[in-house]
C-alpha cells in the first residue's frame, strides 16, 4: 500500500522558515519533517511514498536526489563524474515524485496522482507537518476491519482545528465541524478530537472528490453515509504549522522524540 504526502503547500503561517523552501524540508533535529514523517510509516513496513509536490518541488526532488551525497562520505572523480561512496546510511524509500500545481487545493493534488496508486484497493494519506507515536499498522488493520471508505485519525491536541463527533459504539464519525473552535462551539460539542492526518482510504474516494477543492471536503457527506471511521489515537501528536511549533517540534526531538518510533 503506497502512502500519498502532501507537499504542496506554501507554508504561509511560518513564512520566516518557508521563504526558500517548503514546508516538508523545514528541519527538526537536522533532518527535515518530511524524513520523520517518512519514518514513521516505514518502521511498519510501508515505505513507498508519492510526493505530491508544488510550491518548491523542486527543492525536495533535489534533496532526496542528493541525499546520498549527504549522508555518506564518498570520493569523487572530476574528470569522469564517478563517484563512489564508503558507506551507504541512507533509508529505504521508494518515492515518486508528482508535480501538482502550484497553486492546487489537497483534494486536487490526490486527483493528480492518482495513476501512480498502483492496483491496491486502499491507500494512505497525510499532510507533510504532522508526527505522532501512531502504530501505522494498527490504524491499516482497524480500516480493512471497518470496511468503509475512508478512515482518519483522531487526536486531541488544541482547539483551533476542525471538530470531529465520533460515535464511540461504531467508530465512525457522525459530522465534521471545520474550524468550529470558539468557545461557544467547545461547548457545544462534547467531543473535542481533531483530524491527525494520517488517513487510509479506499481508491472509491477518488471519484467522490471534486475538481479544485479540499480532501476535506469529502468527510461530512462520508459521515452521513456511515462510510468514514475514526481511528482513535490516545497517545502524543504534533503538528508544525507555524515558527513556534516549529521550534516546539526541535525541543521534543532534544528532550522527547516521542514520534520516534524507529
Amino acid at each position: 500500500m503506497k502512502t500519498i504526502i502532501l507537499c504542496g503547500g506554501e507554508g504561509t503561517r511560518m513564512k520566516e522558515d518557508t521563504e526558500f523552501k517548503p514546508k516538508p524540508l523545514v528541519e527538526v533535529g537536522g533532518k527535515p519533517i518530511l524524513w520523520h514523517i517518512m519514518k514513521i510509516y516505514a518502521h511498519y513496513g510501508y515505505n513507498e511514498f508519492i510526493l505530491a509536490l508544488g510550491y518548491k518541488g523542486d527543492l525536495i526532488k533535489d534533496h532526496f536526489l542528493n541525499w546520498r551525497t549527504f549522508e555518506n562520505n564518498f570520493t569523487l572523480s572530476t574528470k569522469s563524474n564517478e563517484i563512489t561512496f564508503h558507506n551507504n546510511d541512507c533509508d529505504d524509500f521508494k518515492i515518486t515524485f508528482v508535480e501538482t500545481g502550484l497553486k492546487s487545493l489537497t483534494g486536487e493534488r490526490v486527483r493528480r496522482v492518482r495513476e501512480y496508486l498502483g492496483d491496491d484497493e486502499n491507500f494512505m494519506l497525510t499532510y507533510g507537518d504532522g508526527v505522532a507515536d501512531i502504530n501505522i499498522k494498527e490504524l491499516v488493520d482497524f480500516h480493512l476491519q471497518q470496511g468503509t471508505l475512508g478512515t482518519i485519525s483522531g487526536v486531541k491536541p488544541g482547539t483551533r482545528f476542525g471538530l470531529l463527533n465520533i460515535d464511540e459504539a461504531t467508530s465512525k464519525m457522525v459530522d465534521f465541524f471545520q474550524h468550529d473552535v470558539n468557545e461557544a462551539g467547545i461547548n457545544k460539542h462534547t467531543q473535542d478530537y481533531i483530524n491527525g492526518g494520517f488517513m487510509v482510504l479506499k481508491r472509491a474516494v477518488l471519484d467522490i472528490i471534486k475538481p479544485d477543492t479540499m480532501v476535506e471536503s469529502i468527510f461530512e457527506p462520508l459521515a452521513q453515509q456511515g462510510e468514514l471511521s475514526v481511528y482513535v489515537h490516545k497517545g502524543n501528536w504534533k503538528c508544525m504549522d507555524t515558527h513556534k511549533e516549529m521550534e516546539e517540534m526541535n525541543k521534543f526531538w532534544t528532550n522527547d522524540p516521542f514520534w520516534k518510533v524507529w
